[in-house]
């Protein structure tokens, strides 16, 4: 072996995180995982790595990741370098014909290119695709005030099936397609959900920029770990959730009572934050059960 010799009690803790984490690799092997990638975690070049990382070994260790991306601030900042101010209706990015174009540059041709990249630096198994791609995120138009914002029709999980098979890790933009062939701006958080359930995934999991839900909206303190769907209903029908968690919420309601055995809201500021939630006991963030 090379590199540093560790004290035995270096050497004690090293092999018990090792033997925690045995059975819940065991747990995990041959299941599906999606995962909505974004935020700091997408951002920050040394979270993107070690996001990478974990994407790789989950992988490695026989799971079998769906990683599914956005990427709203690359698509304001190409915007406003091609002279367009971004625009929003309720939090919804309005979409003309010029800016899905935008849209897809940004997503299918830089971001994913990038998070692909990432990936296969530590292993070369990601494949790169979106919504366009066999048919696999067909949608209709959302409201005619967002111009080409898309409303899910229909997921085909075939495609990534087929990859899962080959033991690669598929990459998801999320643009989409109405039965025409015109390309349309999907909210991300909203395809990772129905691609898990399309999936019949063992767990689907948010990384955001905040630790998890909160009882209290803004209160650090109210920090649910576990909650149920009814639970996380009460929540969203009490307004207790920001303007960027109803989504994701909303997806993981709809995703839990379609077959998706459970889903995790993590802090992707946290480095390795997805080993942390797989494979030790304490787990971090937010765990929605059925």
């Amino acid at each position: 072996m090379t590199g540093h010799r560790v004290s035995a009690e270096e050497a004690r803790a090293k092999a018990g995180v090792l033997a925690e984490a045995l059975p819940y690799i065991r747990e995990f092997s041959g299941k599906t995982v999606v995962v909505k990638y974004g935020g700091n975690a997408m951002e920050d070049p040394a979270l993107a790595d070690l996001f990478a990382q974990d994407i790789v070994l989950m992988r490695l260790v026989g799971m079998n990741p769906v990683v599914v991306h956005g990427g709203g601030p690359q698509i304001s900042e190409l915007m406003r370098r091609l002279g367009k101010e971004p625009q929003f209706v309720d939090g919804l990015r309005v979409t003309d014909a010029e800016t899905v174009d935008i849209v897809r540059m940004a997503l299918v041709g830089k971001v994913n290119r990038e998070v692909v990249a990432s990936v296969n630096r530590h292993g070369s198994y990601a494949v790169g695709l979106s919504g366009e791609d066999a048919g696999l995120i067909t949608v209709g138009p959302r409201d005619e005030r967002l111009g080409y914002v898309g409303e899910i029709r229909r997921i085909d999980p075939s495609i990534l099936r087929r990859l899962l098979n080959e033991e690669l890790i598929p990459i998801v933009a999320t643009v989409g397609v109405d039965e025409d062939g015109q390309a349309y701006n999907v909210n991300a958080d909203t395809v990772a959900g129905a691609v898990a359930e399309a999936l019949g995934a063992e767990k689907l999991v948010y990384l955001t920029n905040v630790a998890g839900l909160y009882a209290e909206y803004g209160d650090e303190d109210s920090l649910i770990s576990r909650i149920d769907v009814a639970g996380l209903e009460a929540l969203a029908a009490a307004g207790g959730l920001s303007e960027g968690m109803i989504p994701k919420v909303l997806s993981c309601v709809a995703a839990l009572r379609n077959g998706v055995a459970r889903a995790h809201i993590l802090d992707g500021r946290l480095p390795h934050a997805l080993l942390l939630e797989f494979f030790t006991r304490e787990g971090i963030g937010t765990m929605v059960h059925p």
